[in-house]
């Protein structure tokens, strides 16, 4: 870390660091509102839901106010995630190169600022839930099962990644009983791709700390995968178009549709081609692009929707 600035080593140059008031700005990481992508990866699956949803109800367009309402959601329960994982990871992230930099390991901010403002995003979180029905309401409620127990799977199982999974794909479950006030089979079915998703681009993600993991004994797809992480990622990726294709046709989506789901399948297929295991650089930079690939699937759902709606 920048001793003078507090900045964290893989977040620079970016709009905290040089606009956010200083006494923010420990928050502000935290949160990871320096590195946005998180929140934009545990968004895709809501709106996906919302998108999907849209495209079996036939007579309306996806629900404007349900996207903006999961925007701000995804964005304060990211950060009270990864509030609630630092928190508990402080003592194996001061141990880590790339994490050491961190708010909490690095003493910006005290573990007892750290959970009240943790207190303050989930306030939000369930600010914006209490907008939905009240099916979606214990939905998303139960989702925070998931989201506790992540930041342990690491010290007990190769595939943490799982985990991650289900806790960051839970929006696909959310979307569609906003529409409908219940839970049918295409919203399972997606939810079961994302996971697959997931586990697929957290792998590329866990690469850049496989080494540092091993000789700490954090455990990881990444480390369990190693040589043979290419094949896997086809793998995963391959399942998560099958499952997320699957969840549009029972939706009765239409070519629109399936035209977005080729183009992400080709764009998956881009980054196993293009990754390379033991450059950070190219591993954080293909992590970073399923946010192309989710956006991609969600302008096809809303196209498709709106095709049927006009």
């Amino acid at each position: 870390m920048n001793e003078s600035t507090g900045r964290v080593a893989d977040a620079t140059g970016n709009w905290v660091d040089g606009l956010a008031p200083a006494w923010s700005r420990p928050y502000l990481r935290l949160a990871r509102l320096d590195r946005p992508i998180g929140s934009w990866l545990l968004l895709m699956p809501c709106w996906w839901s919302v998108g999907i949803a849209g495209v079996a109800a036939r007579e309306a367009m996806p629900n404007v106010w349900h996207i903006v309402l999961f925007f701000i959601g995804a964005f304060a329960m990211r950060g009270a995630g990864c509030t609630w994982n630092d928190l508990v990871d402080r003592d194996l992230d001061a141990r880590v190169e790339r994490t050491r930099s961190r708010p909490i390991p690095s003493g910006q901010v005290t573990v007892a600022q750290a959970a009240a403002f943790l207190i303050l995003q989930a306030l939000v979180g369930l600010a914006v839930l209490l907008q939905f029905n009240s099916f979606t309401i214990v939905t998303g409620i139960v989702s925070l099962s998931t989201v506790v127990v992540y930041p342990f799977l690491k010290r007990v199982t190769y595939w943490p990644q799982i985990g991650l999974g289900l806790a960051f794909s839970w929006g696909a479950l959310m979307g569609w009983p906003a529409a409908f006030g219940r839970l049918d089979a295409p919203a399972f079915i997606l939810y079961a791709g994302s996971i697959c998703w997931v586990i697929a681009y957290d792998t590329i993600y866990a690469h850049q700390d496989r080494e540092d993991d091993a000789l700490i004994g954090i455990k990881s797809t990444a480390i369990l995968f190693a040589q043979n992480t290419k094949p896997m990622l086809a793998a995963f990726y391959s399942a998560a178009v099958v499952l997320i294709g699957i969840a549009g046709w029972l939706a009765d989506a239409g070519f629109i549709f399936a035209l977005a789901l080729a183009v992400f399948a080709v764009h998956l297929a881009w980054q196993v081609r293009r990754l390379d295991i033991s450059d950070p650089d190219n591993c954080l930079m293909l992590f970073k692009s399923n946010r192309n690939a989710g956006l991609i699937l969600f302008a096809g759902l809303l196209l498709d929707a709106a095709i049927r709606f006009v």
